[in-house]
């Protein structure tokens, strides 16, 4: 009879940990990432991901290798992001690339609330695009940004929340990415 003893190592919560989500510096398990990173990327290229640490942003997560042909071996499932959620990443991105971009900065986390992403948004949004609808279902999209992992809540206080702008957006989304979103924005809106 094999038992958990017999196949566990050192690293092995941290493995588990990667294949369902982003482990943050905070993690009980960030230490085993960090000492045993040549031990995990071995392990997990066997199914087709590769371990991506950013230690001195204080996340790692897992990404999967791609062919010529940008296939996988399907080992994580991509999501369908919806129009509207894709505008308030983008929206968030970009507000991070901002922040960073900012010399005279002292934090290094960028916060923002549920006001200024609307602001942000305002700016952004091209003018024939439906607003009044988008502003409306706005905490909908926000909510999947949660979700996503791309938004931490911070605090909340009556209409108000605070969040903090996750690092890995950068990751997931590049300024290629970020450029072609909006060109495909304003083509969409001049279309319709």
């Amino acid at each position: 009879m094999n038992n958990l003893e017999n196949y566990k190592k050192p690293y092995s919560k941290a493995i588990v940990r990667l294949l369902k989500s982003t482990v943050e510096r905070n993690s009980n398990v960030w230490d085993d990432v960090i000492n045993y990173q040549n031990e995990i990327q071995e392990y997990i290229s066997l199914i087709g991901l590769e371990l991506i640490v950013k230690k001195d942003e204080g996340f790692a997560f897992v990404k999967q290798f791609e062919d010529s042909e940008g296939n996988t071996l399907g080992m994580i499932q991509r999501r369908q992001i919806g129009f509207e959620t894709s505008i308030v990443l983008v929206v968030l991105r970009q507000s991070l690339e901002d922040f960073d971009s900012n010399p005279t900065q002292l934090a290094t986390e960028k916060f923002i609330t549920n006001t200024e992403i609307k602001d942000e948004l305002e700016l952004f949004l091209p003018e024939k695009f439906n607003r009044v609808k988008f502003i409306k279902e706005l905490d909908k999209y926000i909510n999947a940004a949660v979700e996503l992992g791309y938004l931490k809540e911070i605090n909340k206080k009556d209409t108000e929340t605070k969040y903090q702008i996750h690092r890995i957006i950068k990751e997931k989304i590049t300024l290629d990415i970020l450029q072609n979103f909006k060109t495909k924005l304003e083509e969409y809106v001049e279309s319709v």
